[in-house]
């Protein structure tokens, strides 16, 4: 995920079967199981949780707890809110895309593109491949990692004076540039958002376009995503939308303060994205239903390598490879930024899909709803 926080570490992701045909997913018509997940997060703590999910029998959402903590205003089916590393999706299908039309290729050096922006302390961008980017093996440091950058914007003193800040990706890549890299490239696997950073700037490199113009031109506007947005530096949310909520602190304990705004400058095209849990089923079961990329392109996306500690899960390009408590394969991203933590998956076949959110970020799972709804009855 994009976010750093007390209960929102790294995504974790790990090798499952690369490109088996997925298992079927249990009948979901009633989602009482899904029901119940949701109201499990909100007497677990969570503010307040929003899912929907899209199967054989229709569209189907359900909210539980408060959208607002101090007026009481309940969850909605519609809310807007910020979806924080499921923005990495997005960018690798566009990436993907520029790849199909001969614009580029995944093996092409980050150097070619954006020659001089990935050196010193050992990185080399003449080492690390756009492909190595997209599926975290190039060994890049993750700037969110950064101890400053961590007191500064995710833990409450810099947050409360800093929450309005504009970062650019020069910024965001120069941080990580302060650190040796953890690997050498393709060799090992750890999840970075300075990899997504570098990503939207090949995507810039390469079509003379913002990462965003990109995406609403090529994801947004061809599937009506009406409730999706790229920021960049606009520090509210869409209406109608709830409140969000954090701990801004490294245990989950104390009060929890009101993030709604900030500056999503921060994330980048690591994270930045706001959209609606409809707009996001109606996403991923089109990505997965090959209407957004060519056949070729979707196999390099759901090519997965593993990850150390979490044999549940693989990642692909951007896209990640969850095996379910029942054996189900779906196949989606998570996405955690201040206040917001949320999932988003389909199966294979792109029938059925689910997403949810929690406005707050310091207890709780969504993977739990995710599992509830593919797995339960």
């Amino acid at each position: 995920m994009f976010v750093r926080t007390a209960l929102v570490a790294a995504t974790a992701v790990a090798l499952s079967a690369a490109l088996v045909a997925p298992a079927a997913a249990a009948p979901a018509a009633g989602h009482r199981a899904t029901r119940e997940a949701v109201r499990t997060a909100v007497a677990a703590g969570v503010p307040g949780v929003t899912a929907t999910a899209r199967d054989p029998h229709g569209t189907w959402s359900t909210t539980a707890g408060v959208g607002d903590t101090r007026t009481g205003a309940p969850r909605s089916a519609a809310d807007h809110y910020r979806v924080g590393s499921i923005t990495k999706t997005f960018v690798a299908t566009v990436l993907l895309q520029l790849e199909a039309e001969g614009r580029l290729s995944l093996d092409d050096t980050v150097d070619r593109w954006l020659p001089g922006v990935v050196r010193g302390h050992g990185n080399d961008g003449r080492r690390v491949t756009v492909r190595q980017l997209l599926d975290h093996t190039s060994g890049i440091y993750n700037y969110t990692s950064d101890d400053g950058f961590a007191r500064t914007y995710f833990l409450k003193d810099g947050f409360l004076r800093h929450r309005y800040d504009t970062l650019t990706p020069a910024d965001l890549v120069a941080l990580a540039m302060r650190h040796a890299p953890d690997f050498a490239p393709g060799t090992d696997w750890s999840y970075s958002n300075t990899n997504y950073v570098l990503a939207g700037m090949v995507i810039k490199a390469v079509t003379g376009h913002p990462y965003a113009e990109e995406i609403t031109r090529r994801v947004i506007e061809p599937l009506r995503l009406t409730g999706t947005v790229v920021p960049g530096t606009r520090t509210t949310l869409p209406s109608p939308s709830s409140r969000a909520y954090s701990k801004l602190a490294d245990t989950a304990t104390g009060p929890a303060y009101d993030v709604t705004a900030l500056n999503p400058s921060l994330a980048s095209s690591a994270g930045e994205i706001i959209s609606t849990s409809a707009d996001l089923t109606r996403f991923y079961r089109a990505l997965l239903r090959g209407r957004l990329l060519p056949a070729h392109q979707l196999k390099e996306m759901k090519t997965t390598v593993p990850v150390p500690g979490d044999p549940g899960s693989a990642y692909g390009l951007g896209l990640i490879d969850r095996t379910l408590s029942c054996g189900v394969h779906v196949w989606g991203h998570d996405g955690g930024i201040h206040g917001s933590s949320s999932t988003a998956a389909t199966t294979a076949d792109g029938r059925h899909a689910l997403a949810v959110n929690f406005n707050g970020d310091w207890t709780g799972d969504p993977g739990t709803v995710l599992d509830a709804e593919f797995c339960g009855d």
